[in-house]
């Protein structure tokens, strides 16, 4: 139950962060991505986090393939879509259940 409360705060902390900056600049999602953008700090932390979640998609998916648990595929869609901090501990929470 660890790893989905990681995965709930995973989703609604940095959502909450993100949600903000669009708000107070009023730029939207492509403002957002292009603050991505705007130092080598911030583009190598978004580097990070980019090949962070390629790793845990081949990590996912050559599991899946070996324990056929189809389930945990909805880790990938929750890492590119939310972020690492959601899709991990998705995962991990997903596959510790009996398969």
């Amino acid at each position: 139950m660890v790893y989905l409360a990681l995965a709930l705060w995973g989703a609604v902390h940095p959502m909450y962060w993100f949600v903000t900056y669009m708000r107070e600049t009023g730029t939207g999602l492509s403002g957002l991505i292009d603050a991505w953008y705007v130092n080598a700090s911030t583009t190598g932390l978004t580097w990070d986090l980019t090949i962070a979640a390629i790793a845990l998609t081949v990590w996912v998916l050559a599991e899946t393939w070996v324990r056929k648990n189809w389930l945990a595929l909805v880790a990938i869609p929750a890492t590119f879509c939310i972020g690492v901090s959601c899709g991990l501990p998705l995962y991990l929470f997903l596959r510790t259940r009996a398969v």
